[in-house]
């Protein structure tokens, strides 16, 4: 009997299927290009020009993220096109603390088989993140892999890299007590906690996604999607004034785990619960889950998902620009004598 000649597309990898996914996003990857980058889409690496000519000692900052179990709810939904936002937002966030302006972002995107209508959504909201960051998108990596996902599911990855002067690095050491803490809102549960997230509504209540709460105005799966929140443009504009001492993005382990990352020795921070609006999403997860108010705390941003540390007398303009921005913006507490942990009163 004659043998079956196997090819790679039998074994479930579609080269072809990659080819046509490349072309349908090129046009959407180069809408985030500048003059800086120097390759299009396809090559072995991606070329960005850096024009230090006006720094004198820049520093290059880097991070990676993922989306983490949120991407359960867009696998459920069939909501794919906010995902790819988050992913850049985890990623751009963590080195904005740091005072750095986005220069480029890379992605990773693995699949065990390539749908390209759905890929394509996520890489719109890649593109439209990296577009909020200011950043270009110049490369990344679709990985078609059979066997290790089931049907629909994709994992994602992330990195960034910005650049800041090294003499405009924020690292939190010119803090002292007496400091105000300022807190920028979130857009809800942003990227983190989604484990509790779904234990909560999906398999203890076992919520319809596409029911509206009525405390919450809109389908259950669209409030749990809300695309996280990016910064980047409305903080840089604080930092051309050196009023800004200390940056925390608060991600996994809310304000109590965040914030003492960035204190100086010596410091602490109390935080005045109730001084800010905290999106009613949290207080529904609260009463459905029957969480405690310190692992609401310990788990979510509760409201905040930036959290800025000025000197007294900077707190009205600071909020002022933010508002400016577009930001909404509280005074949520101050810096105190301690060792380096978060008082919530």
């Amino acid at each position: 009997m004659k043998e079956k000649k196997l090819t790679y597309k039998d074994a479930g990898v579609d080269i072809q299927a990659g080819d046509d996914f490349v072309d349908r996003i090129s046009p959407m990857v180069h809408s985030t290009f500048g003059p800086e980058v120097l390759t299009g889409i396809g090559g072995f690496g991606g070329l960005f020009a850096l024009d230090i000519s006006r720094m004198k000692e820049p520093v290059l900052v880097s991070g990676t993220d993922g989306v983490g179990t949120k991407l359960r709810l867009a696998f459920l939904t069939g909501m794919h096109h906010t995902v790819g936002i988050d992913l850049v937002a985890m990623c751009v966030n963590d080195i904005l603390v740091s005072g750095a302006r986005p220069l480029f972002f890379l992605d990773y995107f693995a699949t065990g088989r390539l749908n390209i209508e759905q890929s394509s959504d996520v890489v719109k909201g890649i593109v439209e993140g990296c577009r909020q960051a200011g950043c270009a998108l110049i490369g990344g990596e679709t990985a078609e892999m059979p066997g290790f996902y089931r049907a629909g599911e994709y994992d994602l990855a992330g990195f960034a890299v910005g650049v800041v002067e090294r003499s405009r690095l924020i690292d939190g050491s010119r803090m002292v007590p007496g400091d105000s803490v300022i807190g920028i809102a979130s857009s809800g549960l942003h990227s983190n906690g989604y484990s509790l997230v779904r234990e909560v509504f999906l398999n203890v209540h076992h919520t319809d996604l596409e029911k509206t709460i009525p405390a919450l105005g809109r389908p259950l799966g669209e409030i749990l999607l809300e695309p996280t929140r990016i910064y980047v443009r409305s903080v840089l504009s604080l930092l051309e004034e050196k009023t800004v001492k200390g940056m925390a993005h608060i991600t996994g382990g809310g304000i109590p785990g965040n914030l003492p990352r960035i204190f100086p020795e010596g410091c602490s921070a109390r935080i005045r619960k109730g001084s800010w609006d905290v999106p009613a999403v949290f207080s529904v997860l609260s009463e459905y889950g029957g969480v405690p108010e310190d692992e609401m705390f310990r788990t979510f941003n509760m409201g905040i998902g930036m959290a800025l540390v000025v000197s007294s007398g900077d707190t009205g303009e600071v909020l002022k620009r933010l508002r400016r921005s577009g930001e909404t913006a509280w005074i949520i507490g101050e810096i105190c004598e301690g060792n380096r942990e978060v008082i919530l009163q």
